[in-house]
């Protein structure tokens, strides 16, 4: 006579299931945290470009917001020949997952080549 294994492969999947779970909640968390850097970036580049065609500010700060994600402050300032444009987020998550994110991109001002 064998002994019985019954109730084993029930209690291993009560503890795995919810491991696998969480593990991969974590990796979406992790590609969304990482999409929304890369749009952090593309919006400062994006304000950066509009400022160094010597765009308003107003321009400046809507061409950047525009491709932000949502709740990003953007901030736009000016050093010498040097237009530099700031993107900062939290991203989304909740409560110690939530993390700050940043872009910047620095352009020179057109006016001033040549």
């Amino acid at each position: 006579m064998r002994p019985s294994d019954g109730g084993y492969a029930t209690a291993e999947a009560a503890v795995v299931l919810p491991t696998l779970m969480l593990f991969g909640m974590g990796l979406i968390w992790g590609l969304v945290a990482a999409a929304a850097q890369i749009q952090c970036v593309d919006a400062a580049r994006a304000g950066a470009r509009a400022a160094a065609r010597s765009d308003p500010a107003s321009a400046t700060v809507a061409a950047a917001e525009a491709a932000a994600p949502e709740g990003a402050r953007v901030s736009v300032s000016r050093e010498g020949d040097l237009v530099r444009v700031k993107v900062v987020v939290r991203s989304a998550g909740p409560g110690p997952l939530t993390v700050r994110l940043s872009g910047e991109a620095v352009a020179l001002a057109e006016e001033t080549v040549g």
